[in-house]
């Protein structure tokens, strides 16, 4: 019966559509203690938002979800979760996935077309999901997701159990990112990754990169920020060791970036440079150095930078 009502509120045919952004990758993950000492596999994402997911929902009678493209398993799988969640099990209808975010290399593309597809069946029946909400529908979706969600707000969040373990009052600071891969043809598969084991120093450490990345919102500070990126960096370099990780490390010194920052289950890498002292000629000398040394698909990528301060 609900189901009818949201075809006569809409009419069949009527289109909803659900955005989401990318993220690059993430600048510190590890395991982190909650509010009760309880250890939790936790993450601070990088969100990029000049690369988008998108999800149509067109209504039809029928009770059956379908998606295009057809490979798109797990935004139909999410869809299908977010009906049942809102009380439309029955609810009809034909997903389309439109996204020009890369897949495989760690911006989140999986992800983007889950909560993209959760808020699409959220606007077709008239509501809006909080963050927490879609995020747990999204693990359930995918097994582990990340925190675009919420958007551009600076969190660290449960990947395998979508719930935010803190929130760190308010945005990253500000800094220029220059991504790129090592390798542009080799993409990742996340779920086939075995979690990374850390051992008790690390799991102390990450105590403190934690405390660094709160610290570095409190008072925008993307220095202390791109420290904190950096030590996650190398601490994931133990685990999944990444071609070429020296030669971005040298790259970075030579060039007085603030840090580094990885894709830590993707193939990317990223410069964090300092928004303020960063001009053309620097950040151009930079893409020459990566280019020279063979990484590819280099981009360049404002964070919380205010229009006209800065000078791409």
């Amino acid at each position: 019966m609900a189901d009818a009502a949201v075809d006569r509120r809409l009419g069949l045919g009527t289109l909803a559509d659900g955005h989401a952004i990318a993220h690059h990758g993430e600048l510190l993950q590890g395991v982190f203690e909650d509010d009760r000492g309880c250890l939790h596999r936790g993450l601070v994402t990088l969100p990029l938002d000049r690369l988008r997911s998108t999800a149509n929902l067109v209504l039809e009678e029928g009770g059956h979800l379908s998606v295009e493209p057809r490979g798109r398993v797990k935004a139909l799988r999410a869809a299908k979760l977010a009906a049942e969640h809102l009380g439309y099990p029955e609810l009809g209808g034909r997903l389309t996935i439109q996204s020009d975010i890369p897949m495989g290399h760690g911006y989140g593309s999986s992800t983007a077309d889950v909560i993209a597809s959760i808020r699409a069946v959220a606007a077709a029946v008239g509501t809006r999901l909080v963050p927490g909400v879609s995020s747990r529908l999204a693990v359930a979706a995918e097994t582990a997701s990340d925190a675009i969600a919420f958007e551009t707000e600076a969190l660290l969040f449960a990947q395998r159990e979508g719930v935010v373990l803190e929130h760190f009052g308010g945005s990253l600071p500000p800094f220029v990112l220059v991504g790129f891969k090592g390798d542009a043809t080799a993409g990742v598969d996340t779920l086939e990754l075995v979690p990374a084991r850390y051992s008790p120093e690390e799991i102390q450490l990450f105590r403190v990169l934690r405390g660094m990345v709160a610290r570095s919102v409190r008072y925008q500070n993307a220095h202390l920020l791109g420290q904190a990126a950096t030590m996650s960096a190398r601490i994931s370099q133990r685990h999944l060791p990444k071609p070429y990780f020296d030669v971005v490390v040298d790259i970075a010194a030579h060039h007085h970036a603030c840090g580094i920052q990885v894709a830590h289950s993707g193939s990317l890498f990223g410069l964090m440079l300092d928004a303020q002292s960063a001009s053309r000629e620097s950040i151009h000398t930079i893409i020459s150095a990566l280019e020279n040394r063979g990484f590819q698909d280099i981009g360049i990528f404002p964070i919380n930078v205010e229009e006209g301060t800065h000078v791409l």
